[in-house]
């Protein structure tokens, strides 16, 4: 079973009220990937991603934390720390060392297959995508395919009968 990482803006895109054009968009692709591929993969989320969707600022807080309510957290320790600080130096990602940095380096380091994410900007990016690529291989890691739901879609396979 595919292990998925599931970033901050994949659950926010999952309970949000907003009604503007792309947040409906992303809000309808989220949950149909939720309700057709979420038990197709192990998940995973990390306290960063607690930390980002506790924001006292952010409006969805309690739905969006009820919503990864039971999924694992994998550990944000000193190696994934220090892995985040590494796209960062090679100006791949923005500093501090949080948020996006974090989300791949715990990805990486805990060898996940996906992160699944909304954020086109700094993480479903394909040239950042493949800056990040280089770094893991660099260290001998494998990179997590960095993918927006819609992207990330397993088709159920059919048993042919002999």
């Amino acid at each position: 079973m595919p292990r998925v990482y599931l970033e901050t803006s994949f659950v926010s895109a999952c309970v949000t009220s907003r009604q503007d054009l792309a947040s409906r968009y992303r809000n309808e692709e989220s949950l149909e990937w939720w309700r057709a591929q979420s038990r197709r993969h192990a998940l995973f989320v990390s306290a960063e991603v607690v930390r980002e969707l506790s924001a006292p600022t952010y409006p969805a807080r309690d739905r969006a934390l009820e919503f990864i309510a039971g999924i694992p957290l994998l550990a944000l320790d000193e190696e994934v720390q220090g892995l985040a600080r590494i796209p960062i130096r090679e100006k791949v990602m923005p500093g501090p060392v949080a948020g996006d940095a974090i989300h791949v380096a715990v990805a990486c380091w805990h060898e996940v297959a996906y992160l699944l994410s909304w954020n086109v900007k700094h993480l479903a990016n394909p040239r950042r995508v493949r800056h990040m690529e280089t770094i893991c291989l660099r260290l001998g890691l494998v990179p997590p395919r960095i993918l927006t739901p819609d992207m990330l879609w397993e088709d159920e396979v059919e048993e042919v009968q002999p």
